[in-house]
C-alpha cells in the first residue's frame, strides 16, 4: 500500500512539475488583440459546396472562441478575384473551384462571416492581397479579371501575375476594390499581407524598365523608387479606408526582418530577406506617418534560429514601431515543434508568452493559421483556453480614431423565460458613429466580492445582442454589470443590476 501511494505521489508531483512548466507567469489582460488568420489560397474550401464550408467555418469559429480569439482575418482577396459577391472582380476559384462561377448554392461568405463573427464579440478584418493577380496554382483567369481587361498593368514573375505597383492606375483600381468592400460591409478592419513587391528570385529581374523610363524623374535609384511606389500606395489605400468609414482600422501584416544590420546601422542582427530592401516596403515609415492603424509582423521563426531569432525579432519590433498598435504574427506549428532552448523538455509556446510580457510596445497576437489552433496542434489550443487566454479579452481600443466613450446602457432587468434567466437592457442614445454602441460587455461579481471591471475573470459575455443568457448555476446575490462599445472599442461606464 505505502509502494502505491509514493508512486501515486511521485505521478502526481512530475504532473505538476510539467504543468509548471507549460504556465510561465504572465497577467491576465482585458484588452489584447487575440487574431487568426483564415486562408483561402492553399485550397482548404475547393469541392466542399456551400453547406458544407459554412459547417466547417462554424466548427472553426466555435473553437476559435473556446480559445479566447477575439478577432479574425478573412482571407478575401488572394488574386484579384473576391470571395463576396463583387461588381468588380470574379468569383475566387479558391470559393468555387473555377474562377467566375459563382457559389451554388448562392451565398456571401464575407457577409456570412461578418454575422458570424459579431455573433460571437468577434472582429471581421477582411484581408487582401492588394497586388497579387495570379498564384502559380492558377491555370485559368476569367475574362472579368483585370489581368484579362488590363494585360499592360501586370507583369509576370516566378509563375506569378503582379499589378505593377510603379503604375498609378493600379493604385487607384486596388483602392477602388477596397472602397466597395469597406462601403457594403460591416467590417471592423481591412488587412494586407506582404505582397508588394514580389519575392525576389535569384537571377530574375523585375521587369519594370518602361515604367521606370516613364514614372521615375527624380530617382538616381531604382530601389528608392520602388519604395516610394509602394509609399503611395499605404498612403492612398489609408485614406481610401478611413474617407468610407473612418472606424474601419487598416493593418498591415509585413515580412518579419524590416533590415539585417549589415545594410544599417537600426537593422537587427539577423541574415535574411528584409522589407526595406528586397519587398521595397518601408515599414517605418508607414508608422511615422500614421498611414496604418495596426502592424503584424511576421515572426514566424523559433526563438534561437540562426538567421532569424525570435528574441532578436521581437525585440526590434518592439522598439521601433511603437507609433501604431504592435501584434506579433506568430506561426503555430513552428512554435510547437521546436524545443525551448532553456527547456528543451517542453516547446516554445510559454518561452514567447514570457517574451510578450516583457514587450511594452506589443499588445497582442495573430495566430498563423486559424486551422493549426482548432486541431490543437501540440496542445496550443489547449493552452489558450485554460491558461493563457482563459479569461475573454477586448481588442485594444483604437484611441487615435476616436478617443471618446459612448453613453451607459439604459434599463437593465433579469426575467425568467423558459430557457431560464435572462439579463436584458436597452442601447444607449448616440448620435453618429463616435458615440454609437455596437457591441457589449457584461460582467459577473460573486455575492460580496469587489465589482472590478478591469480583471478580465470577471467578464460574463461580450457580446452585439442588448440581452444575455445567465448562467443558471449562479448563487444568490452575484450581481452583473453592463458596459457599451463604441465602433473602436472605447468603452462606457459600467451600468450595475
Amino acid at each position: 500500500m505505502n509502494l502505491l501511494l509514493m508512486k501515486k505521489t511521485q505521478l502526481f508531483l512530475i504532473a505538476f512539475v510539467l504543468l509548471s512548466c507549460c504556465t510561465t507567469a504572465f497577467s491576465q489582460h482585458k484588452r489584447e488583440f487575440r487574431g487568426a488568420w483564415i486562408q483561402a489560397v492553399n485550397g482548404q474550401w475547393l469541392g466542399m459546396g456551400t453547406q458544407q464550408m459554412q459547417q466547417t467555418l462554424t466548427a472553426q469559429l466555435n473553437e476559435l472562441q473556446r480559445d479566447g480569439v477575439n478577432a479574425i482575418i478573412f482571407q478575401v482577396r488572394p488574386e484579384c478575384d473576391a470571395l463576396y459577391a463583387s461588381s468588380l472582380e470574379p468569383w475566387s476559384r479558391f470559393l468555387t473551384g473555377t474562377q467566375g462561377a459563382a457559389p451554388a448554392p448562392f451565398w456571401d461568405p464575407l457577409a456570412w462571416m461578418v454575422a458570424e463573427c459579431h455573433k460571437r464579440g468577434m472582429e471581421l478584418h477582411a484581408w487582401i492581397n492588394p497586388y497579387r493577380a495570379k498564384t502559380k496554382t492558377t491555370n485559368a483567369l476569367s475574362t472579368s479579371h483585370v489581368a484579362v481587361r488590363h494585360p499592360e498593368w501586370v507583369f509576370d514573375y516566378d509563375g506569378q501575375k503582379i499589378l505593377n505597383p510603379a503604375i498609378p492606375q493600379c493604385r487607384d483600381y486596388i483602392c477602388q476594390v477596397v472602397a466597395d468592400i469597406v462601403g457594403r460591409y460591416d467590417i471592423d478592419g481591412l488587412h494586407i499581407d506582404d505582397y508588394f513587391y514580389p519575392y525576389p528570385v535569384a537571377g530574375v529581374p523585375i521587369p519594370d524598365d518602361r515604367e521606370f523610363q516613364l514614372y521615375g524623374q527624380g530617382f538616381n535609384n531604382r530601389g528608392d523608387w520602388r519604395r516610394n511606389n509602394v509609399n503611395l500606395f499605404i498612403r492612398q489605400l489609408s485614406q481610401t479606408i478611413h474617407a468610407v468609414k473612418p472606424w474601419v482600422k487598416f493593418g498591415v501584416s509585413p515580412f518579419g526582418i524590416y533590415r539585417n544590420k549589415k545594410n544599417s546601422p537600426m537593422g537587427s542582427q539577423t541574415n535574411g530577406l528584409q522589407n526595406y530592401d528586397d519587398l521595397y516596403a518601408d515599414v517605418l515609415l508607414w508608422v511615422q506617418n500614421n498611414w496604418v492603424d495596426y502592424l503584424v509582423p511576421q515572426l514566424y521563426w523559433e526563438i534561437g534560429h540562426k538567421s532569424a531569432d525570435y528574441k532578436e525579432l521581437i525585440t526590434w519590433w518592439n522598439k521601433y514601431a511603437a507609433g501604431c498598435q504592435l501584434y506579433i504574427g506568430e506561426d503555430v506549428e513552428r512554435t510547437v515543434k521546436n524545443a525551448d532552448p532553456a527547456r528543451p523538455s517542453q516547446h516554445q509556446l510559454p518561452a514567447k508568452v514570457a517574451l510578450h510580457e516583457q514587450m511594452p510596445n506589443v499588445s497582442g497576437y495573430v495566430l498563423w493559421y486559424a486551422k493549426a489552433v482548432v486541431d490543437n496542434v501540440g496542445s496550443y489550443g489547449t493552452l489558450l483556453r485554460s491558461n493563457y487566454w482563459k479569461y475573454p479579452a477586448l481588442p485594444p481600443a483604437m484611441t487615435d480614431l476616436d478617443h471618446s466613450s459612448p453613453k451607459k446602457v439604459k434599463s437593465p432587468k433579469i426575467i425568467a423565460t423558459n430557457d431560464g434567466r435572462v439579463l436584458f437592457w436597452k442601447a444607449p442614445k448616440g448620435k453618429g458613429w463616435r458615440n454609437e454602441a455596437v457591441k457589449y460587455v457584461v460582467y459577473r461579481f460573486a455575492p460580496g466580492s469587489k465589482h472590478n471591471t478591469d480583471n478580465p475573470a470577471n467578464i460574463l459575455a461580450i457580446t452585439s445582442n442588448t440581452f444575455v443568457n445567465l448562467p443558471p448555476a449562479d448563487p444568490k446575490g452575484t450581481k452583473y454589470a453592463i458596459t457599451a462599445l463604441d465602433r473602436v472599442g472605447n468603452e462606457s461606464k459600467a451600468k450595475k443590476k
